[in-house]
């Protein structure tokens, strides 16, 4: 399942916020809220999303039909989104993680701690166009999951730092999404 899942499903990253800057935030070790998507913001892939991207999908999955995931991984769910919807900034996300299981638990302490930042969209493109720039514009995606993940692509949405931190430069971040596309390329079997 997670093989075929690898072989159409497409990620977006983005980092989770500080509060105060509208971005990610936790209260209580296991509440977040935030945005998983900002709208007409290249990523390092150079995609960007459009306004409305999301709401066909959205109509017909609700939140519950949006997974919350650790890296991508199907196996591992991590918590539940209450609410997912679109606003004019991008895509808005609110949930919890349940800290009855262990990676929960494990998701809430390294959030905390700083260690991980990133939230990343699983979703299949169902219409997109290329600009002048051979950007790719998003147009309309059916949301799968929004995932909980160690380097985010997009930088613009940021948790736990200060205003000051700038995050992973994106060298590393190109990096890290090259090596990800080519072990999506294994997985599914280029």
């Amino acid at each position: 399942m997670a093989q075929a899942l690898a072989q159409w499903l497409e990620t977006k990253f983005a980092r989770i916020g500080a509060a105060g800057e509208g971005d990610l935030v936790v209260t209580d070790g296991v509440r977040i809220e935030g945005y998983a998507s900002v709208f007409g913001r290249p990523d390092q892939g150079g995609d960007v999303v459009a306004p409305g991207a999301y709401a066909g999908s959205l109509d017909r999955r609700g939140a519950q039909g949006v997974k919350m995931l650790w890296q991508h991984d199907p196996r591992e769910p991590i918590g539940v989104w209450d609410e997912v919807r679109e606003d004019g900034r991008g895509l808005f996300v609110k949930g919890r993680l349940l800290t009855e299981i262990a990676r929960g638990r494990e998701a809430a302490a390294l959030i905390g701690a700083g260690a991980i930042d990133g939230l990343s969209i699983g979703y299949r493109t169902l219409r997109a166009a290329r600009d002048d720039g051979g950007r790719r514009l998003l147009s309309e995606l059916e949301l799968w999951e929004v995932s909980l993940v160690t380097f985010p692509m997009l930088p613009d949405a940021r948790v736990g730092g200060t205003k000051g931190q700038s995050g992973p430069a994106p060298e590393t971040l190109r990096h890290w999404a090259g090596l990800l596309s080519e072990a999506r390329g294994l997985l599914a079997g280029d």
